[in-house]
């Protein structure tokens, strides 16, 4: 275990995927020593294309970042460092009329900022059913938006997690005839069932035992039996699923940063011009400060993260 320690920075960025990246760029142009700190596991990397990015249509996400790192490693001012930052202090840097910030890695390295930028994305909890989880980013999703038009005019499906599903089915038959599972829930209102039913969209109240179909393609849902009868199996390509999310470290917490709750799960308030969290100094962005979560929403939260952090050091906050 290393114990380097590094008063070099004036900004650290936990997080180097699409939000982290973008925002070290901004401070690399700005010709500021910016460090990125990231253990190379981002939350698409389950996802074979990323869709609806400007100009990366159809690209892999892996691939995207890694050519992004490429050319953020061009600047002479960047450092990209392989790890997790497993603890954030705030504490004061001689020579400095502010305080910073004193980061350590999981090998034992100290490094120390003027300023950080928390973009460590969220963590997905999804739900306990089989062959569920091997298809997430595959043929069970989160976006339509992101995903949808690959499985257009197929058998989609929708999986009920509360009263907003009754939404995300109408959203989702927009690509296609589209079913809400309600997998056993018994809380969906009667005038909304049939206001989705009037749309086209069939209800299936039954448990679901699993999903099947070869490697990560979805091929039906497989129902519980009832009555004694025989598993049912629905026909179906896609099922988007509304999974909760919580942060991927606990940086935030360490500093004291305020969380809101969204429907979710929580996500960090921030400045919404500066993206600057409670806390001065700490800025933040990405799926870790949204309700909506794409890439090119990530990708620009980082863009006002680095310029709100950069703008700090220049002008003092």
């Amino acid at each position: 275990m290393t114990t380097t320690t590094t008063q070099a920075f004036d900004v650290i960025v936990a997080g180097g995927s699409f939000a982290g990246l973008s925002a070290a760029m901004q401070l690399a142009r700005a010709r500021r020593r910016v460090c990125v700190v990231d253990a190379g596991q981002p939350r698409n990397r389950f996802a074979a294309a990323s869709h609806g990015f400007f100009g990366q249509d159809g690209e892999p996400p892996l691939a995207m970042i890694e050519q992004a790192r490429r050319k953020l490693a061009a600047y002479p001012t960047v450092t990209l460092r392989q790890g997790t930052a497993v603890s954030a202090t705030a504490q004061h840097i001689a020579g400095s009329p502010e305080n910073g910030f004193e980061v350590v890695l999981d090998d034992g390295t100290t490094m120390e900022a003027h300023k950080l930028v928390l973009a460590f994305g969220v963590q997905d909890g999804l739900p306990d059913i089989a062959g569920l989880r091997e298809r997430w980013g595959a043929s069970v999703l989160h976006c339509p938006y992101c995903h949808g038009y690959e499985f257009a005019g197929q058998r989609l499906g929708v999986l009920y997690h509360s009263a907003g599903s009754a939404l995300h089915a109408q959203l989702i038959a927009d690509w296609g005839p589209t079913t809400l599972f309600l997998n056993g829930d018994t809380t969906l209102e009667s005038a909304e069932r049939e206001r989705l039913q009037a749309l086209g969209i069939t209800i299936e109240p039954a448990p679901i035992a699993a999903l099947e179909g070869p490697g990560q393609a979805l091929q039906g849902v497989r129902l519980q039996p009832t009555g004694g009868g025989d598993a049912r199996v629905v026909p179906l390509a896609a099922l988007y699923v509304a999974a909760t999310t919580r942060p991927t470290s606990s940086l935030a917490e360490q500093l004291g940063c305020a969380f809101d709750d969204g429907p979710m799960g929580p996500y960090l308030r921030t400045d919404g011009n500066t993206k600057m969290t409670t806390v001065p100094g700490v800025y933040a962005a990405g799926d870790l400060t949204l309700m909506r979560h794409n890439a090119t929403l990530a990708s620009a939260e980082g863009v006002l993260a680095g310029v709100g952090a950069h703008q700090a050091l220049v002008f003092g906050n």
